[in-house]
């Protein structure tokens, strides 16, 4: 599996603060490890054609795409970011 980021995704992950980043890169090396690891919550977004989320913490979240065995990593935020995509 590779993971790619968005600019989007670059942009919103150097603004979150230092201990949150390391949260993100910790539940992206879980995610690799295992997608359906229960501290992910890992779901498909209501109302999206192809999106799902992650989560980092309970007010932080990773959106991602499938693209063939590849993950596109789109943003990471709090929610209300996140449902404004």
């Amino acid at each position: 599996m590779v993971f790619s980021r968005t600019e989007r995704f670059r942009k919103d992950f150097r603004k979150l603060p230092r201990a949150m980043q390391l949260r993100a890169l910790e539940a992206i090396e879980t995610f690799e490890e295992d997608r359906s690891h229960p501290s992910l919550h890992a779901r498909k977004m209501e109302g999206t054609a192809g999106i799902w989320e992650m989560r980092v913490s309970a007010g932080y979240r990773i959106t991602f795409q499938f693209q063939g065995e590849d993950v596109v990593l789109r943003r990471i935020g709090t929610h209300d970011i996140l449902r404004r995509e």
